[in-house]
């Protein structure tokens, strides 16, 4: 009998052994499986409700293709989102709560440049790649930071303000323009650029005059630069206020050419501003619009089968937000796979080994550098304007 137990016993602590042993080895699989995370920080709710959709939209359908082949690193990508508000202080709260809590390996910003800027400080001391889709600020990846782990896909306000400005000239033949910005640090990264490109230009300027974000008459302002002699005006701000601009100018009886900042493309501007909303060409990175591409074409016809609220091209509006959030979260994507790891400073160091990816916006070429974290350049941007609720390009 003693020898039977024993014999029992030592069989029982076999099978307990190889059972923990089977235990050890399942945690490799398992811990594989754990999706990687990565964050976004954006306005979900507000008069940007929309962009930030459009932003989420762009995300999730990038994140299912990825999925669908393999994920990164034999591993799921999951968004994890938060609204910010378009308030930097909560931009702020969500990016450390993202970071320390949630464990995204990197982050997507959204839409408000005081917000992005926020939180680069924040990405560059915790050494998480941030990725802006829309923000355009020119500080926001030029932020002068050693260690810069902020790249963009997406518009820079020093570049779109020489674009506005040589569109000015060969659009309108415009020889004095006149500005009227927002009052924040959009507006302040705009006056630089603009003030910068009128100078490389050879042109003069009627002035340049600011708004707050919740005015609702800017006659007082656009009478001084029409005053000063003003034959085209540069607009910079967000939906709301750039439809009452638009207002003010009707109200005037003045039709000067208005040439934009894209942020009339963030919302409902048409029905905001109204008629003359159609006057107001404004820069874009992409448009569905007109686009025959074979890529724009799948990718339209993804988004309609994956968000069945996507009826026309309309509801694609504002299509910058898709598209460059798309095009960010594959080279996201590509940075993570390249780096062979998930820790910041091998993926930040795995954007610059992105050697080619054929994108939505365009095919891009190494299209980041240790000195070069805009992977869209001037010759990217078109100009377009608001037709029946679509956003219509006017010119490449």
């Amino acid at each position: 009998m003693p020898h039977r137990l024993t014999a029992a016993r030592s069989l029982t602590r076999r099978l307990a052994f190889g059972a923990l042993l089977a235990g050890f080895a399942s945690l490799g699989p398992v811990k594989a499986a754990e999706p990687v995370r990565i964050g976004l920080v954006t306005a979900l709710s507000g008069q940007s409700a929309k962009s930030g959709e459009a932003i989420s939209r762009g995300i999730g359908l990038a994140i299912e293709e990825i999925n669908r082949n393999g994920g990164v690193l034999g591993r799921p990508l999951e968004l994890v989102a938060r609204d910010d508000e378009a308030n930097p202080s909560k931009g702020v709260l969500a990016a450390r709560e993202l970071i320390q809590r949630a464990g995204v390996v990197a982050l997507i910003g959204g839409l408000d440049t005081p917000v992005s800027m926020a939180i680069v400080p924040i990405a560059n001391q915790m050494k998480v790649p941030f990725v802006g889709p829309w923000a355009a600020g020119t500080g926001i990846t030029r932020n002068g930071a050693a260690d810069n782990y902020v790249f963009r896909v997406s518009a820079v306000d020093a570049l779109v303000d020489e674009a506005i400005v040589a569109y000015a000239v060969k659009t309108y033949g415009a020889k004095k323009p006149g500005a009227i910005l927002v009052n924040n640090a959009w507006g302040e990264s705009n006056q630089q650029g603009l003030v910068a490109a009128l100078k490389a230009a050879g042109l003069p300027s009627a002035g340049i005059e600011k708004y707050e974000a919740n005015d609702i008459d800017m006659v007082p302002q656009l009478s001084r630069l029409r005053e000063a002699g003003a034959d085209a005006l540069f607009l910079v701000g967000n939906v709301g206020p750039s439809a009452q601009v638009v207002k003010s100018l009707d109200r005037m009886g003045w039709t000067v050419p208005v040439i934009s900042h894209w942020g009339p493309a963030g919302g409902r501007f048409d029905e905001l501003a109204g008629p003359s909303a159609a006057r107001v060409h404004f820069v874009q990175t992409f448009t569905f619009a007109g686009n025959d591409s074979p890529k724009a074409k799948a990718v339209l016809d993804a988004l309609k089968a994956k968000y069945p609220a996507i009826k026309s091209m309309a509801d694609v509006t504002p299509a910058v937000g898709i598209a460059n959030a798309y095009d960010a979260t594959h080279l996201i994507a590509l940075a993570i796979q390249a780096a062979g790891a998930t820790e910041g400073p091998k993926v930040r160091d795995g954007f610059y080994k992105i050697p080619a990816y054929a994108g939505l916006i365009k095919t891009y070429e190494a299209p980041f550098a240790p000195d070069r974290h805009d992977a869209l350049k001037p010759d990217d941007y078109i100009f377009a304007s608001f037709r029946n609720g679509e956003i219509v390009a006017v010119s490449k």
